[in-house]
């Protein structure tokens, strides 16, 4: 049979083999934007703004409790020792967090991949499994103190002074994505991570959803979003991958406090200076969606809602492909201070 006849032959039969194989999936595209300062940030989620208990400018969103008196004293340097002021306290947007399943997915840094070759380039956890609906996601916590680059309010020295910098990223740590080295790290998770104390945070969802906060003496709960034991990435029973993304971010925030890596900022403690707060109140902090989209809740109190807070009245449209389905969040925390 001559070289003619035989591609004959085999032509059609490779046709037919190749209409039949299904042709791979795209791969997964890390998606996101810069957040930008002026238009992403919900600017209101800065009040309310108080001084003492005094409420100066009133806000949407429910306040953590403030100091009761509008004077402070706080120790200074020789010759003056104790330097008096004026207590305030205000909402500061310091940080940013990633949330996704995409290993070194960075969508707020514009949805780049920066596989730095070490860490966990893969993940089975950052795969949903559609049998019992679990998923991984990986977390990177951002240095973000934007009012201080945008030189607002120069003369008040309540706000934290940083430059942008990369603060945590779970990939490099072995304990987010291992069951048994965050129990590890953790130990009181066979104390919080067990059906009778898991009940009890549906009531801590319930109280969030009617006051706007979360309860503080509830601490192994993330209100609506779960529990915080253990402390990792993957989520077990998520009913969203808002409500999902939300609860990782908040265990990265509860991981740092528990790891003295941030601090207590809110509260008649706080007043001259940070403080360590192994224990993460969870009143201190609010979660401003800004990736895929930073569009404003469609209930105003719900654009940068407290941890705890369900995510089913605003989360609708947020994360399809069309608009991407990496998240990024801007977090906001509780300042008391000293001004002087």
């Amino acid at each position: 049979m001559s070289l003619r006849l035989r591609l004959t032959a085999i032509v059609p039969i490779l046709t037919i083999l190749l209409s039949v194989i299904p042709a791979p999936a795209p791969a997964a595209v890390c998606s996101g934007h810069f957040v930008n300062p002026i238009t992403d940030v919900c600017w209101d989620c800065l009040f309310p703004l108080t001084l003492g208990s005094i409420p100066l400018f009133t806000g949407s969103e429910p306040d953590a409790p403030n100091p009761a008196s509008p004077i402070c004293l706080c120790p200074a340097p020789p010759p003056l020792f104790i330097r008096p002021g004026l207590e305030v306290g205000f909402w500061e947007p310091v940080r940013l967090e990633d949330v996704t399943a995409r290993p070194f997915c960075f969508p707020n840094l514009g949805g780049i991949d920066i596989p730095v070759g070490i860490g966990a380039p893969t993940q089975a956890r950052a795969i949903t499994s559609e049998s019992d609906n679990n998923t991984g996601y990986h977390v990177h916590w951002y240095i973000y103190p934007v009012m201080y680059w945008l030189e607002l309010l120069t003369d008040f020295l309540c706000l934290e002074e940083a430059s942008f910098d990369i603060g945590y990223i779970t990939e490099l740590d072995p304990t987010w994505n291992d069951d048994q080295l965050s129990e590890i790290e953790f130990p009181d998770t066979y104390l919080f991570d067990n059906p009778i104390a898991t009940a009890a945070c549906a009531v801590d969802c319930v109280g969030a959803s009617l006051t706007g906060q979360a309860n503080p003496a509830l601490f192994w709960c993330a209100g609506c979003q779960g529990t915080m034991y253990p402390v990792e990435g993957h989520i077990v029973g998520e009913n969203s991958q808002v409500n999902g993304s939300l609860l990782a971010g908040e265990r990265l925030a509860f991981k740092l406090h528990r790891l003295l890596l941030a601090d207590g900022t809110m509260g008649d403690a706080a007043v001259c200076q940070k403080y360590p707060m192994p224990i993460m109140d969870k009143r201190q902090y609010r979660f401003q969606m800004v990736n895929p989209t930073s569009v404003p809740a469609p209930i105003a109190n719900l654009t940068c809602p407290a941890i705890g807070v369900g995510s089913i009245l605003w989360e609708t449209g947020r994360v399809v492909p069309a608009v991407g389905e990496d998240l990024g969040f801007l977090i906001w925390r509780k300042r008391n201070c000293c001004s002087f």
